[in-house]
């Protein structure tokens, strides 16, 4: 049966609700995908910088390993604040946490600098000499 309605705004509302319905869930396809820590990666010839968002944890929280050309990243999100007794809305997740990424060249483990500041975890990574590109001079005869 069709709806006969007077609202001429009537389908713009429902279709809005349809909307906020599908923007409130996360897309597991879409960039980022819901893993945790967001983060993002730059790469120059010289070493990688990772920026990861990672608010309400500390430095204690957070293990960070690297091997080759592969970064791990891993933590703990407490679950519920102490003395809460019923969600109303819960959006951020909670528990263990482990992120790997693949590096576009091998990095130097001993040379990874760390530091965690309102909530922003920046990591430099830097590539070995041996690694570098290097210019070759052509000469001409």
């Amino acid at each position: 049966m069709f709806r006969t309605s007077t609202d001429p705004f009537y389908e713009m509302r429902r279709l809005t609700r349809q909307m906020d319905r599908l923007m409130s869930q996360p897309a597991a396809g879409a960039a980022g995908g819901g893993a945790f820590p967001p983060m993002n990666v730059h790469a120059g010839p010289d070493g990688i910088a990772i920026t990861a968002e990672v608010p309400g944890l500390s430095a204690d929280d957070l293990e960070i390993s690297v091997h080759r050309d592969t970064v791990t990243l891993k933590g703990q999100r407490d679950a519920a604040p102490e003395g809460a007794k019923a969600w109303h809305r819960r959006e951020r997740g909670t528990g263990r946490f482990v992120r790997t990424l693949s590096l576009p060249y091998a990095v130097d483990p001993e040379k990874v600098e760390a530091s965690l500041a309102d909530g922003v975890l920046k990591l430099s990574l830097h590539r070995p000499e041996a690694d570098k590109p290097r210019r070759i001079e052509v000469k001409a005869s």
